[in-house]
């Protein structure tokens, strides 16, 4: 059977409900996995639970959705271009039915490629109001230390003395501002080759290990859409499983990609010129395992959200809202 035409208004919504759903449920988990990654000399945290346990306490049970309306806001779109554009792509690389496993890797690379345009500006101020909150409590925990002044930054730290002048708690919006008024639109997109090598390998070992997963147990069409017949629970396995998979076989390039897009960093911690130089001075200074860093983190957050991804693109959601429209 020839594959389905692949109904582009109806991926995107599909897509963007995904997105909003997933994030919700598994933000926190995304919160630890930055702030761990980015720890590099005094250790805050110990683990993701102790992270998330001492976010609540600092911060608040909504401290660990810091940075979740930047999310929030992009992931619509970045989830609609991501899972829209592996399936055009998935379709003009088929012949006759039938998709070849290098047809499925070449369907994610371009699914992957064109989701950093959004994906980019994204991270970069999610990453920002993540992490302040670690540097907040680094430098809480380093303040008997003799002061030598604090480091410039676009996001400054909450840590204030009763009775000072606290200085304003950091916001998408003024990040987006002093980025644009100080760096350009270049500044919203920095970091960006670290995220086009994490995310183009992650969407070319996913998408092809979902297709082949989600046809576990079914062997008509083999090669025709995965869509099809298709039922829920197998969308959702097969979206965890690959997700879990891919996340962390890319997490040394997403810790890499984590480093260069952190604008302020903490005491004794390293500045990078690029993604040779933070691999170099991470090897040099770390080992091999801060590379690994949040792998865990990573792999809780990708399987749910993948799974709810999934399991929400393949119920045809999309489909039913233009359907009441039409």
């Amino acid at each position: 059977m020839a594959e389905q035409k692949v109904s582009l208004p109806a991926k995107l919504i599909n897509g963007g409900v995904a997105g909003l759903v997933g994030v919700t449920c598994v933000f926190p988990i995304d919160l630890a996995k930055t702030r761990l990654q980015n720890q590099q000399g005094a250790r805050v945290y110990s683990g993701m639970l102790d992270c998330l346990a001492k976010t609540i306490k600092m911060e608040g049970y909504f401290g660990m959705y810091r940075g979740a309306a930047v999310n929030l806001t992009l992931v619509t779109p970045e989830k609609a271009i991501k899972l829209a554009a592996n399936d055009v792509f998935r379709q003009k690389l088929s012949k006759d039915g039938k998709l070849p496993l290098w047809g499925e890797i070449l369907a994610g690379c371009g699914a992957g490629t064109c989701q950093v345009v959004v994906t980019t500006p994204m991270e970069m101020l999610k990453i920002q109001l993540q992490d302040a909150g670690r540097l907040a409590a680094q430098q809480t925990a380093t303040s008997s230390a003799p002061a030598t002044g604090p480091t410039p930054s676009l996001v400054p730290s909450r840590a204030a003395q009763p009775g000072n002048n606290a200085p304003p708690r950091p916001s998408a919006t003024r990040i987006t501002l002093e980025l644009l008024k100080t760096r350009g639109l270049r500044g919203l997109y920095k970091g960006a080759g670290a995220t086009l090598m994490r995310d183009v390998p992650f969407s070319m070992i996913y998408f092809p290990l979902f297709a082949n997963l989600n046809m576990v147990g079914r062997t008509e069409d083999r090669y025709s859409n995965p869509q099809e017949r298709a039922p829920f629970l197998q969308s959702f396995v097969a979206g965890c499983m690959a997700g879990s998979v891919a996340a962390v076989a890319v997490t040394p390039l997403d810790v890499i990609k984590t480093r260069l897009q952190t604008l302020q960093k903490g005491e004794g911690e390293d500045s990078y010129r690029g993604i040779i130089d933070c691999t170099q001075r991470i090897l040099k200074r770390e080992g091999p395992a801060a590379l690994l860093k949040g792998a865990m983190c990573r792999a809780l957050v990708i399987a749910p959200l993948f799974g709810i991804a999934q399991g929400v693109y393949f119920l045809g959601v999309g489909e039913r809202v233009l359907g009441l429209l039409g």
